[in-house]
């Protein structure tokens, strides 16, 4: 696969760039403008139920639809200090869920360290896993580290047959991915075991919204138990955002003007109320704080007024507050919705 927008040195690898490129597309309206004529009011927060934290950008993979513009050439860490200070924050609320993402977060030196941390302090903990990481000789043991540490594990697999999952993530991932759930599996995750969740993450591979995320859900347990005896709890359609790689491929391929109509036209007020800014605060590599992880990825940080560093986190001024929007929303809320837990309402 190509490497980073910012090893490029493309423009693009700019997120006031990117927005820019967005807002002078003509569409129908703004986000704001669309949540508002569904009663919606201005988007905000509400109670604070899951710590996203972004542990760095380093990744073993560099996929055409990231967001994140993560890759083998980007050395943005999270530090073992930065790390503490989410755990303080921790100590301070009783957020009930971290979600540590990357990159690949496994990379991260210190990110066995934090996943102990957070389970000795009782805290649920998700690892959004590239599975093929799972493969490297260097982490031969993070399976089971993960299973001793009933960690959740939700991992991204663009589908189930090579030809799609390669086409947007490179030659040989599809092979590398198989045998990394089959290693789960053979530790117990998949199996319907509370302690062991094993969650599949499907992008489109293409210009278009997700299907039903039941009926897949039904067909990828079917079709992985028939090409691999592989076993997974449940599936999640996540929409493809229009910014980074993404952004980057639907420029050149012709497609951006019709995607972006497409979400807007494809606006669900239903969607609105389970969006993950909604629930969730998001942990820049360096501490910054963000209202999702998308957010993060366009530097727009939460407004001000709020706290804007981990180490000053304050869930009093956080719950409740306005949330930082844009025309890259309109892909959380199209057809059934998106989040980090997937479609966000059964129907589009």
């Amino acid at each position: 696969m190509t490497a980073s927008l910012r090893s490029r040195r493309l423009p693009l690898a700019a997120s006031d760039v990117q927005q820019d490129v967005l807002r002078r597309l003509p569409l129908a309206c703004e986000f704001d403008e669309a949540v508002g004529r569904a009663g919606g009011g201005p988007l905000r927060a509400q109670e604070v139920a899951i710590l996203q934290i972004n542990v760095g950008k380093l990744c073993n993979q560099t996929c055409r639809h990231c967001h994140v513009d993560a890759g083998p050439d980007r050395r943005e860490t999270m530090t073992r200090e930065t790390m503490t200070w989410c755990l303080e924050a921790l100590d301070a609320t009783n957020i009930a869920t971290v979600d540590i993402t990357g990159g690949a977060p496994e990379l991260n030196p210190d990110f066995r360290w934090l996943v102990s941390e957070c389970r000795a302090r009782g805290r649920h903990v998700i690892d959004r896993c590239n599975l093929t990481v799972l493969e490297l000789t260097s982490q031969s043991d993070l399976a089971t580290f993960l299973a001793d540490h009933e960690v959740e594990v939700v991992c991204s697999l663009p589908h189930y047959r090579a030809l799609s999952t390669d086409r947007q993530r490179g030659e040989g991932v599809y092979e590398k991915s198989i045998a990394a759930l089959k290693r789960l599996n053979a530790l117990g995750y998949g199996c319907g075991s509370p302690s062991l969740p094993l969650v599949l993450v499907t992008n489109p591979v293409g210009a278009y919204l997700p299907g039903s995320q039941a009926s897949l859900e039904t067909e990828w347990k079917r079709e992985l138990w028939r090409l691999h005896q592989i076993r997974f709890d449940a599936l999640y359609c996540i929409t493809n955002m229009p910014i980074s790689r993404y952004l980057e491929w639907l420029i050149e391929s012709g497609n951006l003007q019709g995607y972006m109509e497409r979400l807007v036209s494809a606006f669900n007020p239903g969607a609105v109320n389970g969006l993950m800014c909604r629930n969730t605060i998001s942990v820049g590599w360096d501490g910054r704080l963000y209202d999702c992880d998308f957010n993060q990825m366009l530097d727009l940080a939460v407004l001000p007024g709020a706290p804007t560093h981990i180490r000053d986190l304050r869930l009093d001024v956080l719950e409740g507050r306005p949330i930082v929007t844009g025309r890259h929303c309109f892909g959380c809320t199209a057809g059934a919705g998106s989040s980090c837990g997937g479609a966000t309402t059964a129907a589009g």
